[in-house]
């Protein structure tokens, strides 16, 4: 169920996430963020659903899940079909509380790993996605 907040309480800065990992934040608790390097910003964040996709990337999430444990993975959730994704713009709100190498969460890959807390979804609002965390609402104009 996603929360109506007013676009100025939200979050000042954003972290762009493929889909479907970024569903898998709002939906299938996916509780680390895996990034190439450390970051140490901890606070607020909107989750930023990419424009990019992928059929390969799509595919290696669901083989990832498949190989999960039951207890890791909600029950009655299912993958929605690649189609059937929000990309392109703020898709929730999370607070990043931690930056980690080495965690028992299913969800991590690493090398680094943002720990999310807090996840909330919200209404899709259609935003330029940018690389590393990013002032989105700079980006808001330049959607086409």
């Amino acid at each position: 169920m996603t929360r109506d907040i007013p676009i100025t309480e939200l979050p000042e800065r954003a972290l762009s996430i493929r889909q479907p990992w970024a569903w898998a934040i709002l939906n299938a608790g996916k509780d680390v963020e895996n990034r190439p390097r450390r970051s140490h910003y901890r606070g607020p964040i909107c989750l930023h659903a990419s424009r990019y996709s992928s059929m390969k990337g799509f595919n290696e999430f669901v083989d990832f899940a498949r190989g999960m444990e039951p207890e890791d993975w909600p029950d009655g959730v299912w993958v929605p079909d690649p189609d059937d994704f929000q990309r392109g713009g703020i898709i929730g709100t999370a607070e990043i509380v931690d930056c980690i190498e080495i965690s028992n969460s299913p969800w991590f890959l690493g090398p680094y790993g943002l720990v999310l807390r807090n996840v909330t979804p919200v209404p899709f609002i259609p935003v330029k996605g940018a690389l590393g965390l990013f002032r989105w609402r700079e980006n808001l104009e330049q959607v086409s």
